[in-house]
């Protein structure tokens, strides 16, 4: 039970590890699944655009997946066009802090698109389809230098098999392994770009930390705990509440005082993070504790406070669900 218990704590602390790996081996599930049973080329001049659909159009819809899942998505948009010091409101100071937060939600969002193309060029199949069924002189007479004059006009067929008197098997395949390789070239190009400019990116984030390793760990710890108590919390007030509403409609008698946070309360602890030096602020609800008696006042902007610096940013991704859906 002890081991169990240590198994089952470990995936709570990787889960976000955990997680990624997951999308990653469904991703690449997804595609295989995708090249070997739904994708049939048509060895036609449609090559190109089906082949660019299915290179594409799947990495667009996670890409969408991904902001529609994000919590930071959620945090910006809900009420950014009524609330005064909303993005889109009448008071627009915020709206380079916003613009910061959506390049994050963007950067976060791509992680699995790219992950997708990656795999798709590793394979190689609708690259493949595609690249013979593209339109440029150029490009035909580079693949094809070296082989009958018929491979230039016939380039689109390739990926069908079907042979002539001087396309034969080896001719096309040897066309179609050159075309492979440029694709699996790409491929690991793009993957190499991607962990390159992750690495610099977290490399620059963690040396402009206003905070130690050790204290950076204990804040996402803090985040943990306060999004699972804050959930729990919610859960039990909601359900009092309705005891409260449902037991004064069916007993015909007026309901009995319950106190609940207001509007602007609930706004408060929804603003986007701001990093205070002079405070040690770990939430916006643990600021909004802390103010005290200025609790009814504005926490939106106290003396001090800045964009939070990188290393801190994951500080708007943490909700108390997946998603604000």
């Amino acid at each position: 039970m002890d081991k169990f218990r240590s198994v089952l704590n470990l995936s709570m602390q990787q889960q976000k590890t955990l997680g990624m790996g997951m999308l990653a081996l469904l991703t690449v599930g997804g595609e295989h699944l995708f090249s070997v049973v739904v994708f049939q080329c048509p060895c036609s001049s449609w090559n190109f655009c089906y082949g660019m659909v299915f290179l594409l159009v799947p990495a667009l819809i996670f890409f969408v997946i991904g902001y529609l899942l994000s919590a930071r998505t959620w945090k910006l948009l809900t009420g950014c066009c009524v609330r005064s010091g909303g993005c889109f409101g009448r008071r627009r100071r915020n709206c380079p802090r916003c613009l910061y937060v959506f390049f994050l939600t963007t950067v976060e969002a791509s992680v699995v698109p790219f992950t997708w193309i990656s795999v798709a060029l590793l394979n190689g199949t609708y690259y493949e389809c595609a690249m013979t069924g593209f339109d440029s002189k150029f490009y035909r007479d580079s693949v094809c230098t070296g082989r009958p004059e018929e491979c230039v006009d016939n380039l689109s067929s390739f990926p069908c098999k079907r042979t002539t008197s001087s396309l034969t098997a080896p001719v096309i395949d040897d066309v179609l392994k050159h075309i492979r390789a440029q694709a699996q070239v790409l491929g690991w190009i793009l993957i190499a770009c991607i962990a390159t400019l992750a690495l610099l990116i977290t490399c620059i984030s963690r040396c402009r930390s206003p905070v130690s390793f050790a204290q950076l760990k204990f804040w996402g710890t803090y985040l943990e705990e306060e999004c699972r108590l804050l959930q729990s919390k919610s859960q039990q007030h909601a359900k009092q509440l309705a005891e409260r509403n449902i037991t004064s409609f069916f007993d015909f008698k007026e309901p009995e005082p319950f106190v609940t946070p207001t509007n602007k309360q609930w706004e408060q602890i929804s603003l986007l993070y701001s990093f205070n030096p002079k405070g040690q602020y770990y939430s916006m609800i643990h600021k909004y504790v802390e103010s005290g008696s200025q609790r009814n006042h504005s926490i939106r902007s106290v003396e001090g406070d800045v964009p939070p610096p990188s290393a801190l940013e994951f500080i708007d991704a943490v909700n108390v669900s997946s998603s604000g859906i």
